[in-house]
């Protein structure tokens, strides 16, 4: 039995799959505290693996299936992934802090690292346990973004994204968006993620 915040059908928000439609299987609980986070992931149910997949088959039409939480790896293991696989025949992304290794036959890889973005967290280079990552999404918070070049984890087909730290005042959020657009046309060789969700109203 694994524990599951949620399961639902929607558009990718962020990242290089913006606007793909997408079922989402939020996991309950995760290995970090960051101030920062903007999902309420505590709460769950208990559900068999047979029952993960009796809800996400009511979104058939997707190609996609979306482990997220909380920190999905934490929940997760290679009999699962592939029960998925053959079960539903869709593909699996993942979004990840990267600090637990992953079990094969994920087809997608989105490392969100969170240290180095709060006083509390280390940074992030020498706590990355991934081997690989198809997308490093990173929330602008100001920091030094040298260092997420240097992941080993990175290679040289990884989509490197910045997106603006989002917050409910939108005084705030309008300059921290600013200031990222700023940062992305100064480096080319990140591309600017939006949560495209709030501005649509959508999951």
């Amino acid at each position: 039995m694994r524990l599951v915040n949620e399961i639902f059908y929607s558009l990718q928000g962020e990242g290089v799959h913006t606007g793909v439609p997408m079922v989402f299987v939020r996991f309950s609980g995760c290995n970090l505290t960051c101030p920062f986070c903007d999902t309420q992931h505590q709460s769950g149910v208990r559900m068999s693996d047979a029952g993960i997949v009796e809800e996400i088959m009511r979104y058939s039409r997707s190609h996609w299936i979306v482990l997220t939480g909380g920190e999905p790896s934490l929940s997760i293991d290679e009999s699962f992934i592939r029960y998925l696989k053959d079960a539903t025949g869709m593909k699996i992304a993942i979004e990840t802090n990267g600090t637990h290794r992953l079990p094969e036959g994920i087809d997608w890889v989105t490392l969100s690292p969170k240290g180095g973005l709060a006083p509390e967290l280390e940074y992030p280079e020498d706590k990355i346990a991934i081997c690989h990552a198809d997308e490093i999404k990173v929330v602008d918070v100001g920091q030094d973004l040298s260092p997420y070049f240097e992941f080993k984890c990175r290679k040289p087909h990884t989509v490197m994204c910045l997106q603006p730290c989002y917050v409910d005042d939108p005084e705030i959020y309008s300059a921290n968006l600013s200031s990222t657009v700023t940062r992305v046309e100064s480096d080319p060789r990140w591309r600017l993620s939006l949560q495209t969700h709030r501005y649509l109203g959508i999951r």
